[in-house]
């Protein structure tokens, strides 16, 4: 299946399932996948300039202020050449107006997700930091309990991932991410799927995606 999509910006609250998602559009659609979060993980584990001012709003639970963020996809898109899916960003009006003055985007996919199914779905995730693999203890557990996979190492739990941190970050995303969707729905770029879980909302964006954008 060969397809025309080119640029795709997949959007949702933390813990819809974004990286789900975006695994299976890059799969299906062979699009590079570059997720925001992964990008400022990279560069705070590697302690860059980047990373450490990060470090000062992630540690609250706070999104990274906007010319930071901008500086990091767009140094990011100019070496995935012209097809990528972007996972993550934009999440404020002043992002999406700077991405669409440099580049252009095929579609919008918005995860529209209960905020009482994301907190369910993120107190249970594990992550091994070192290579950014996520688990979880009910959805996809380890082999061996709070032990990574691949190396044996000790999985943990993120600080913006307790419960409590994570109500303060949907609230914050809702706040200033609604602007970004309303945005895109005038540009009649916007596409949003609604339910609780992965596995329902694969299926109807795949088809979208096909019907809209394939070639064959």
């Amino acid at each position: 299946m060969t397809s025309r999509v080119l640029r795709v910006i997949i959007m949702g609250p933390p813990g819809a399932g974004k990286g789900t998602i975006s695994s299976r559009i890059a799969s299906a659609f062979k699009l590079p996948h570059l997720s925001s979060g992964d990008l400022l993980r990279t560069h705070i584990s590697q302690g860059t300039h980047i990373g450490r001012e990060a470090k000062r709003y992630t540690s609250e639970g706070l999104l990274v202020p906007d010319q930071t963020m901008v500086s990091l996809i767009l140094d990011s898109i100019s070496g995935s050449e012209l097809r990528w899916l972007l996972d993550g960003f934009p999440r404020t009006l002043p992002q999406a107006k700077a991405l669409s003055e440099n580049v252009g985007v095929d579609t919008v996919i918005n995860l529209d997700v209960p905020d009482s199914t994301i907190i369910d779905r993120i107190k249970g995730r594990r992550v091994h930091l070192p290579s950014g693999r996520v688990y979880h203890d009910e959805y996809n557990p380890p082999k061996v309990a709070r032990l990574d996979d691949h190396t044996g190492e000790e999985l943990i739990q993120r600080p913006d991932d307790h419960p409590d941190t994570v109500r303060e970050r949907l609230q914050h995303y809702n706040s200033q991410t609604r602007p970004v969707l309303d945005y895109y729905e005038k540009l009649n770029l916007l596409r949003s799927f609604t339910g609780t879980e992965s596995d329902v909302l694969w299926p109807q964006i795949e088809t979208f995606l096909h019907s809209e954008f394939s070639t064959e």
